[in-house]
């Protein structure tokens, strides 16, 4: 098949509101050695995209200046020395930058085969966010069976995921939402208790339904006030695993003791940073321990609103507007 010669894809002019979002028409990229190019069906929006709009987290040296992390689509292209995945393969991969496109350039070890049952825009919604999860709540936070989990913003897409995948594994899961409607959807998808942050003290409400004994593990995007809360509501060998901090990552007064007192264990991590193997690491374990359940129509994505690619803006809109559950998704139509 022929492949065309322009293709559209996303751009900011300069940094700043969701009005700096157009769309141009450019050259269909080349995948070097190790990548293949993906023909993009969808593509994952995700809050970082907003942060690299405004200019606050910009790509990674090497990568495209679009942004877009995650992808589904057709393989359309080999680089050198690649023989996995196969010309027309459909696969949900991770990627640097450059989703918000017609055509995508991804890291082979980075594509996963779109999972049997799921559709592509199901798929897109994938890689980004299931590889954060499984790699902060069960690698770094060893979630197990048996234990509670608390998971701070479960509508979003990265809660949604964790309330999902720690349910699958036989865990409690207790979520902070900030809508009545946000925390029906939380238990929808399995949350056992969700917890309206703006009208209750998620401080008091945690305490109450564990018996003062605290949760095992915390998964916080807040930072900020949040931090001292999390490790008060930590039981013993409790471990907190942050991963964004949308009210900051400084606190003024820290009081360290609980740390040394209950055993704790602070960590977390950003994705888009590691290398490719670190990354094709998670992968693996992803496809191993995660597909089988896709394929089986457990823990799927849950997509919340979908837009053509010329439509960007608006999906940035509603991802900051804070009135979106679950995930966003941009279609280019192919």
């Amino acid at each position: 098949m022929a492949l065309p010669k322009l293709m559209r894809e996303i751009v900011f002019d300069g940094a700043g509101a969701p009005d700096v979002i157009r769309l141009r028409e450019t050259a269909l990229p080349a995948p070097g050695p190790g990548k293949v190019l993906v023909e993009v069906v969808a593509a994952g929006v995700n809050r970082p995209d907003c942060l690299q709009r405004e200019g606050h987290y910009p790509p990674p040296a090497g990568e495209s200046e679009v942004p877009g992390l995650e992808i589904a689509g057709r393989v359309v292209a080999l680089g050198e020395g690649v023989s996995s995945p196969h010309l027309g393969a459909m696969v949900c991969a991770l990627v640097g930058s450059g989703g918000y496109a017609e055509y995508a350039v991804a890291d082979a070890r980075l594509c996963l085969p779109v999972p049997r049952g799921v559709s592509l825009v199901e798929a897109a919604a994938i890689p980004e966010t299931y590889y954060t999860v499984f790699d902060n709540v069960f690698t770094r936070g060893r979630l197990k069976p048996g234990e509670t989990l608390l998971v701070h913003g479960g509508a979003g897409g990265i809660g949604a995921t964790a309330i999902q995948l720690a349910k699958l594994f036989g865990s409690q899961v207790i979520a902070t939402a900030g809508s009545a409607e946000k925390c029906a959807f939380c238990r929808t998808l399995g949350a056992d208790h969700a917890i309206d942050y703006k009208t209750h003290d998620f401080f008091t409400e945690v305490k109450a339904l564990t018996a003062k004994r605290g949760v095992d593990v915390i998964l916080d995007m807040v930072g900020g006030s949040y931090i001292q809360k999390n490790l008060a509501l930590l039981g013993l060998e409790g471990r907190l695993v942050q991963i964004a901090f949308q009210q900051g990552s400084s606190v003024e007064a820290f009081d360290f003791l609980p740390i040394m007192l209950k055993r704790l264990t602070l960590t977390g991590s950003t994705m888009r940073i590691r290398t490719v193997e670190q990354k094709a690491e998670v992968g693996r374990a992803l496809h191993d321990k995660i597909w089988p359940s896709l394929e089986r129509g457990k823990a799927l994505p849950a997509v919340q609103a979908t837009f053509p690619l010329e439509n960007a803006r608006a999906a940035h809109e509603l991802m900051e507007s804070g009135k979106h559950v679950g995930k966003i998704v941009l279609e280019t139509g192919k």
